[in-house]
């Protein structure tokens, strides 16, 4: 007699829904996450569940059928682009939704959402207290009010960036300081109205700030900065400080008393900053730099630029663009052959006294450059680099003219 024949097995029969979200985890691609859920309901359901980001865009209705559906959502991003915005886009009645039905979102991307007012915010402070990441930079309407009652609500916060709210103002930094104690990111680029004041209320409680970016802040100065530095010494990574008129060498000696850990400074167009404190900030941060910015430092020479060479030794990307004192001295230091050299990035566009000759000396000792911007070198012409036999790392561009796209390490 044949054996019987074995009935067919249904695979949603056998595997229960952790082992079928074990198998959901394990595949890499969001492509073949969608066709996961394209088997049957029970499938779509679980892959449903699981899914932790989206990109959206606004109305109401449609938000409301994605928070029923994606229930475990930690990330949403709304943002909008700044040359296809869509009218009128994310309003108010959005984020009514969003604190209502994902309760779970811990991250909220709103760039250049630009009708949303505090009427919105203060729901989202309300609605969603495990919020840990805000990005509203270039919400116009929005003010302290608005923002407060997102730091009254919710005390997880990590991340803020507000780039171009030009209405907030020192008393969201003061509700900040009260209320969101693990904040280590904050972005404030364009707030003019922020001060000295301001930041020394924001390190009263916020003490473990890794990156502050208040490029633009004109009313921002030395007291301010030497407060910040002092207060969050251990932790402070990344400062930005591009047009910060009012900011000079006590900032960047505090920075260097205090700071041993900054990867990146920011400070184009702070024109009081000499060569003094930036020889201190070299041998300070000689193992932590990675990035610098000083373009339009007028009062930079040879003298600091070269310790900025010989001394940091992870320095990645360096901007002296219009520093017009520096000239080819500057590099001569390098000519030892004994220096670890990493630079990637050197932007030495309108400095008059650079020649080929400096050039020649940097590319002698360093072959990890990507890019290099001479723009408005009188000195240094594409023509005369050929000439002088200059050999540039292989994968090297060079900007002479202005039609290369520059890096944004340095922004």
């Amino acid at each position: 007699m044949a054996d019987a024949v074995a009935p067919p097995v249904c695979i949603n029969d056998t595997l229960t829904d952790d082992e079928l979200r074990s198998i959901l985890s394990r595949l890499e691609s969001d492509k073949d996450k969608e066709v996961f859920g394209l088997v049957c309901k029970r499938w779509l359901h679980l892959q449903s569940t699981e899914r932790k980001k989206l990109s959206a865009r606004a109305g109401s209705h449609m938000l409301s059928r994605m928070a029923a559906r994606f229930t475990r959502v930690l990330e949403l991003d709304l943002s909008q682009s700044v040359s296809r915005s869509f009218y009128p886009g994310v309003t108010d009645s959005d984020l009514a939704v969003i604190a209502e039905g994902f309760k779970c979102l811990k991250v909220l991307k709103l760039q250049n959402c630009k009708a949303i007012t505090d009427r919105g915010l203060a729901l989202i402070g309300g609605g969603l207290p495990s919020l840990q990441s805000l990005d509203a930079s270039y919400c116009r309407k929005l003010t302290d009010k608005g923002l407060s009652a997102v730091a009254d609500g919710c005390h997880d916060l990590r991340s803020l960036h507000l780039a171009g709210c030009r209405f907030v103002t020192d008393g969201l930094l003061f509700s900040l300081s009260r209320n969101c104690k693990n904040l280590v990111e904050l972005g404030l680029q364009g707030c003019t109205n922020i001060s000295d004041s301001g930041l020394a209320d924001l390190v009263n409680g916020c003490q473990h700030i890794r990156f502050l970016d208040i490029n633009k802040c004109s009313n921002v100065g030395d007291v301010g900065i030497s407060k910040v530095a002092e207060v969050c010494s251990s932790s402070l990574k990344t400062l930005k400080l591009l047009d910060c008129y009012k900011v000079g060498d006590e900032s960047i000696f505090s920075v260097s008393k205090f700071c041993k850990n900054l990867e990146t400074l920011i400070i184009g167009g702070c024109r009081d900053v000499s060569d003094e404190s930036i020889k201190s900030l070299a041998a300070a941060c000689k193992n932590s730099l990675k990035n610098l910015r000083m373009d339009w430092c007028l009062n930079i020479s040879d003298s600091s630029l070269s310790c900025i060479l010989t001394q940091c030794k992870n320095l990645e990307a360096l901007d002296i663009g219009c520093c017009e004192e520096v000239t080819d001295a500057a590099f001569e230091d390098l000519r030892n052959g004994e220096i670890e050299f990493s630079l990637k990035v050197l932007k030495i566009s309108n400095c008059p006294k650079i020649t080929v000759s400096g050039i020649n000396m940097l590319l002698n000792q360093c072959n990890s450059l990507e890019y290099l911007d001479v723009r408005s070198c009188p000195h240094v012409t594409k023509a005369g680099c050929d000439e002088a036999g200059l050999v540039f790392p292989e994968y090297c561009k060079v900007n002479f003219t202005g039609s290369l796209s520059e890096p944004d390490v340095l922004v």
